[in-house]
């Protein structure tokens, strides 16, 4: 399916980095920037990923989960205790 862009904007970004990338053509600079920012997408790390570097980091210092549940003084201070 082709792809048309009447954005005068898009375009000059378009001619920008053709001259920065030494594309050939439009068409190849917008496969490279397709290209490099989906790489750089899937590069990223996930939400998973950052949680579990955290607690690894946490668990490494000595912090640990506390033992006690608050339900009850949580209960308390809604006066449903």
């Amino acid at each position: 399916m082709p792809l048309y862009i009447k954005d005068p904007e898009v375009d000059a970004l378009v001619d920008r980095y053709l001259a920065a990338s030494g594309a050939k053509s439009k068409t190849e600079a917008v496969r490279k920037a397709l290209l490099a920012s989906i790489a750089a997408l899937e590069r990223q790390e996930t939400l998973a990923e950052r949680v579990s570097k955290v607690q690894r980091k946490a668990a490494a210092a000595g912090l640990k989960p506390r033992e006690i549940d608050d339900k009850s003084f949580m209960d308390e201070l809604w006066g449903e205790g």
